[in-house]
């Protein structure tokens, strides 16, 4: 078995953008989790920040998860720069909801991550679902964000 020699220039660096989609359900959310992790090391995060981007992604994916309606997908995208990962999680829901603020599961993603958002979308008279995204960005360590 012949072995390349090198690793092709188009492999050595993470992409800068990935988008996956999963069912919205609770077993899928380790997927999301894990390609969070994996992009993060690939891209040279410190360990503790691939561990928090790891733990911020399973909060907002499951937070997520819980309000999504049966049948539909979750969505991320996961945006690397030189200075943070940002990862948008959406699911189609039954009307416009939001996830409360003042629970415990959003005091820990905002604790892990370094930016957090809720954006929601209203749906539309053709009976288009309702959509709810979360928003976190987490830096890599010894960077500042500006």
């Amino acid at each position: 078995m012949a072995r390349p020699d090198a690793i092709p220039p188009d492999l050595e660096e993470p992409p800068e953008d990935v988008e996956v989609r999963v069912p919205a359900t609770p077993r899928a959310v380790v997927t999301m989790r894990t390609v969070a992790a994996d992009l993060a090391a690939r891209a040279e995060f410190t360990l503790d920040a691939v561990a928090d981007l790891r733990m911020a992604v399973d909060e907002a994916c499951s937070s997520l998860v819980s309000l999504a309606r049966p049948d539909t997908k979750l969505t991320c995208t996961f945006i690397l720069d030189e200075e943070r990962m940002t990862v948008t999680a959406t699911v189609s829901t039954f009307g416009p909801e939001r996830l409360p603020t003042d629970s415990f599961g959003w005091r820990v993603l905002t604790t892990l991550a370094d930016d957090v958002r809720m954006l929601s979308a209203t749906g539309d008279r053709n009976g288009d679902p309702f959509r709810l995204t979360l928003r976190l960005s987490v830096r890599r360590l010894g960077t500042v964000l500006s």
